[in-house]
């Protein structure tokens, strides 16, 4: 009797599915919040940082265009990999499927560095 195969992970010619990973990473910098989508996820050489390549930014062959995400395609243009402190990112998630990128500006706190710190009391 011949085993029993499993067709929903058969493509054209015999060949396997093999599902690819996807992350969704969550970071601040430099005053805003970024989430992006990549390919691959993991710790760099450089100890205390967090290494992400294979940016991924939607579908490209759609007419309407994401002004967040061209923004972010214009800011990552050229990059191969991203080196992000361990402090800097706040969540990684393994997800099914990519979604869009997005950039946020942080709000600035209203005694922002505008306003000197208190001076030492002077010497008596």
């Amino acid at each position: 009797m011949p085993e029993a195969c499993d067709f929903s992970r058969l493509l054209k010619d015999g060949q396997t599915m093999t599902r690819k990973k996807t992350y969704r990473i969550f970071f601040a910098s430099n005053g805003k919040a970024y989430e992006l989508y990549a390919r691959q996820v993991a710790s760099a050489d450089i100890y205390g940082f967090v290494e992400i390549s294979g940016l991924l930014f939607g579908e490209t062959a759609s007419v309407l265009l994401n002004p967040a995400e061209e923004s972010l395609k214009k800011e990552f243009e050229g990059v191969d990999r991203i080196l992000l402190p361990y402090h800097q990112v706040s969540r990684i998630d393994e997800v099914d499927r990519e979604g869009r990128g997005k950039v946020v500006a942080l709000p600035v706190a209203e005694s922002s560095s505008e306003s000197a710190p208190p001076a030492p009391p002077a010497p008596r």
